[in-house]
């Protein structure tokens, strides 16, 4: 269970994670243990995350790390829900009428204000802004197998998977290309990885690696003849539901982290850890690019876009999404820094350790402009503290040195907390 403050209130999440659930077991009530059956080393995960206004999510998933009794390869199967509300148009009108737009146009603030009045002003207001005729939904399935592979060493694993994802839209402004009807994709997913850690939550030595690719059939060949250039330029809503019925991309994503120990000290011993990202989504038909499974790069990752069918990229030193603002959807992006490590506390009943870290990363809006060598940077330092009733915990100061999108401001200070998981 977790409580968190956000833009539109209080947020809060239930998880039940069984983790030696038996589905063979599930009608014998002798084998039951409280509530549920065990004694396959099973995962059954349920959960649920809401604000009771503006966002609402469910999710259930089961994975059986040893299909068949006699192997480690995995069945994995998940599906999920969401729904998320948007904001009415008076918010925006209301409170931007009387605003002095300077630069280009990034830096607002109310006549005579500061900027931590506006900012609490702004939050407060779209607590209560709630727009129901602005909705996002999603509905998912997938299906995944994994094995554990023996060449070229026993670290490494293979899985595929297979999932179709459903999207309705109402009057959504957020997205660029997409706001209004109903889309499905089918999904083919394969990963490679190699992971070799030797500590989850605090590693002091080994890698992991992983190289995904997600693919979808190319929709627009089985759809009859039909002229996608005059239907993208048409830009209407009966135009986009036949360019967006099925959604196709492909999408590449690559993602490393290597743990080297800075002395011989078995307990505590600082930390270089490296890492090292990219991401490349890109389309069979160059009219139709896919609304969804776009990066959103910037921030601390925790912003919830997620629920966009985006996928959340951080870089600290910036504000969340600083660096694929509406209208520059990022379509590549790459990230890549170095953190030192120093531990404060390693009991089996918490783990607090300090850290210091340089990054860059940038994002492009199309993978024809994915440039490496030209990257936004940022350094800071921060705490993570892993508590068994709580999980990671974390605090980091940043600083941008580089203009966002814009042009128009550096990313400059800023702090990013951390809850559950990095990104």
């Amino acid at each position: 269970f977790s409580l968190g403050w956000g833009q539109t209130g209080i947020i809060g999440k239930v998880q039940l994670k069984f983790t030696n659930f038996s589905i063979k077991n599930l009608f014998y009530p002798s084998t039951y243990r409280g509530i549920i059956p065990q004694g396959e080393g099973q995962t059954f995960t349920i959960s649920a995350q809401t604000n009771a206004r503006y966002y609402q999510s469910y999710a259930i998933s089961f994975l059986d790390p040893w299909f068949g009794g006699k192997r480690p390869n995995s069945l994995s199967v998940s599906a999920y829900y969401s729904r998320q509300t948007g904001v009415n148009s008076s918010f925006y009108n209301r409170n931007w009428s009387n605003y002095n737009y300077w630069g280009s146009g990034l830096g607002y603030y109310p006549y005579g204000s500061s900027s931590n009045y506006y900012n609490d002003y702004y939050q407060n207001s779209y607590q209560n802004s709630l727009d129901p005729n602005k909705v996002l939904q999603l509905i998912g399935i997938n299906v995944g197998f994994g094995k554990r592979l023996k060449w070229p060493d026993d670290y490494f694993t293979f899985t595929a998977e297979l999932g179709y994802n459903w999207y309705y839209l109402k009057n959504w402004d957020y997205l660029y290309y997409m706001n209004n009807g109903t889309s499905n994709s089918l999904v083919l997913g394969l990963t490679l990885a190699r992971n070799s850690i030797d500590n989850p939550i605090y590693t002091r030595s080994g890698s992991s690696f992983s190289l995904n690719l997600q693919m979808t059939p190319p929709a627009s060949l089985f759809t009859g003849h039909r002229d996608w250039k005059k239907l993208s330029e048409e830009n209407t809503q009966e135009s986009k539901k036949q360019l967006y019925q099925w959604i196709e991309y492909w999408k590449l994503r690559f993602r490393s982290r290597t743990y080297t120990p800075l002395s011989d000290s078995p307990q505590w011993t600082p930390v270089l850890m490296t890492r090292f990202d990219f991401g490349l989504l890109g389309s069979y038909n160059k009219y139709l690019k896919t609304p969804f499974e776009t990066f959103y790069v910037g921030g601390d990752g925790m912003s919830g876009y997620s629920s966009y069918a985006t996928e959340t990229i951080a870089l600290r030193g910036y504000d969340n999404g600083s660096l694929t603002p509406y209208g520059h959807e990022g379509y590549a992006y790459t990230r890549m820094g170095m953190e030192l490590h120093f531990p404060l506390m390693l009991q089996p009943t918490s783990t607090i350790y300090a850290l210091a870290f340089v990054e860059a990363g940038n994002a492009w809006t199309s993978v024809s402009q994915f440039n490496p060598f030209s990257l936004k940077r940022s350094a800071g330092a921060g705490l993570r503290i892993q508590l068994p009733m709580v999980g990671l915990m974390g605090i980091d100061w940043a600083y941008g040195f580089d203009d966002t999108i814009s042009g128009s401001n550096t990313g400059g200070s800023h702090f990013h907390f951390i809850l559950g998981q990095e990104f």
